[in-house]
């Protein structure tokens, strides 16, 4: 069995974790934890130093299509349980969540590289959705409409969309797949789920607290798969018919090849994806209150979000005052192991994104921009493997520059000057995304017209975080369509029916 490989000893990281349970390498389907049916598995590595940490069950389409059989056998008794006992079971796993706070916090911070303070953030982030939908469950009234016509009574009822399959990131292992499952359950509908390969642990391990709460077995069903298997594994849930919904997080590529090939069975989608985040800051902004706006916005994780800035627009009037202030702030961040209480930044999550960051910052330099602060990897003995990369400022960005179109997904700030809000608005719309956008002024009028103009989902006014469990979340044009949160995102997993009855009079 793949959890033998706990009781090795060479495994240090083990030891900081208290509740060992929460340590799963294998499937849970139909309320079983289960090897692949291959018996394969595939390595998880600390992306801190890339060592070795433990082996997970490797998935197939077999897997894949056993998830939904389980699924698709719990749902009409799950259909059926009262919206009551639903939110009384969503509220346990919710405070199972609180109190194994450090354990889901040191799996994150040794598979994702996410320092411990921001780890023990998402935890508590993820448990708000929980809470958030379990009281929502209850809430979930349909629509009685007026007499029209007599002897007829016409209503709108709610009801489940049936089996969910939620495709969740991995730089944030715990939110966002609490995000996907908390209002699928909450709504009636049962759930197959696939975290990225990256960082399975921590979604094993919520599963794993979603048995402990006593969910039906069923109700809830995950599976790990290695880059090798993904496809074939989705591909499973693309075209079973049974499987009426996808939620996914992660890129615009993969986003539209879901779409694509779910079209044949009509799923519903919720699709979450990429970003090009603008930041303006305009002449008559607080320009301390921006700094530490963008500051909040930018490094979050290492910049590793999707609504990370990617663009940052200061005003002429304000630009040198803005640069020195952020390339200040930027170069009192510590990074460091994700372990540390002090880390700033930890690791990227892997060689891939530090090339990407690497291309980026050369392309810029060489198409004009000049470096302020950074601009390299991290090598020294604060360092302990070879995914750092240095916080970088990048000031005098222009659109010739690979990452004003291309989103970086790092530690790295571009400062573009403008001079006109007709201007920045043109440029900061000037791409196929939409996810979020930020902007600082003083001006109530302005406030009012750029929120209008800006084309995005999400608009962060003199506010560098937005993320809320009681908002709507998600994107416009190439970002993607569906909303997470609020009492919008428990709608995405339920239909509308009609009901019209007659010959009452």
């Amino acid at each position: 069995m793949l959890n033998h490989t706990i009781e090795n000893p060479t495994r240090e990281w083990l030891d900081q974790i208290a509740n060992r349970e929460l340590v799963r390498t294998e499937n849970f389907i139909g309320g079983k934890w289960q090897v692949s049916s291959s018996g394969k598995s595939f390595d998880i590595t600390d992306p801190s130093t890339n060592a070795f940490l433990i082996q997970v069950t490797d998935s197939n389409a077999d897997d894949a299509r056993a998830a939904v059989d389980a699924a698709s056998a719990a749902f009409p008794a799950w259909r059926a349980t009262s919206a009551r006992e639903r939110a009384k079971l969503l509220k346990k796993w919710r405070s199972l969540l609180e109190s194994n706070l450090e354990d889901l916090a040191m799996l994150m911070v040794r598979e994702m590289g996410k320092p411990i303070v921001e780890a023990r953030g998402e935890v508590a982030y993820g448990a708000s959705y929980i809470e958030w939908f379990a009281e929502e469950a209850v809430r979930a009234a349909g629509d009685l409409a007026p007499l029209i016509i007599p002897g007829n009574r016409q209503m709108a009822v709610k009801e489940p969309v049936g089996v969910i399959a939620a495709i969740s990131p991995w730089n944030f292992p715990l939110a966002m797949i609490a995000r996907k499952i908390a209002p699928a359950l909450a709504a009636g509908c049962t759930v197959v789920a696939k975290p990225a390969e990256d960082t399975p642990l921590t979604a094993l391990a919520l599963v794993k607290l979603i048995e402990e709460a006593g969910f039906p077995p069923g109700v809830v069903n995950i599976i790990s798969t290695s880059r090798d298997n993904v496809a074939d594994a989705v591909d499973v849930w693309l075209k079973d018919s049974r499987v009426r919904k996808i939620t996914f997080t992660g890129s615009t590529a993969v986003g539209k090849h879901l779409a694509r090939e779910s079209a044949n069975t009509l799923k519903k989608l919720t699709l979450e994806l990429g970003g090009n985040a603008p930041f303006i800051v305009f002449e008559d902004a607080d320009v301390d209150a921006a700094v530490e706006g963008l500051m909040k916005a930018k490094f979050r994780n290492g910049g590793q979000t999707c609504i990370s800035p990617n663009r940052v627009y200061v005003h002429n009037d304000v630009y040198d005052e803005f640069a020195e202030k952020i390339t200040a702030r930027v170069e009192s961040l510590r990074v460091g192991p994700a372990v540390d209480e002090t880390t700033n930044i930890g690791p990227m999550i892997n060689l891939r994104a530090i090339e990407k960051i690497h291309r980026h910052v050369s392309d810029a330099l060489r198409n004009g921009a000049t470096l302020l602060t950074g601009g390299d990897r991290l090598q020294n003995d604060v360092a302990d493997g070879p995914n750092y990369f240095q916080p970088t400022v990048l000031g005098n960005g222009s659109p010739a520059m690979t990452l004003s179109c291309e989103e970086t997904f790092g530690p790295i700030i571009a400062l573009f000057r403008f001079d006109s809000e007709k201007e920045v608005i043109e440029a900061a719309n000037d791409t196929p995304f939409g996810l979020a956008a930020y902007f600082y002024s003083s001006d109530v009028k302005r406030i009012w017209r750029v929120g209008a103009a800006l084309e995005s989902g999400v608009v962060g006014v003199n506010q560098g975080a937005v993320a809320s469990e009681v908002m709507p979340f998600g994107g416009i044009k190439e970002s993607g369509y569906g909303r997470e949160g609020s009492r919008f995102g428990l709608d995405e997993y339920m239909h509308i029916k009609y009901l019209c009855q007659g010959e009452l009079a």
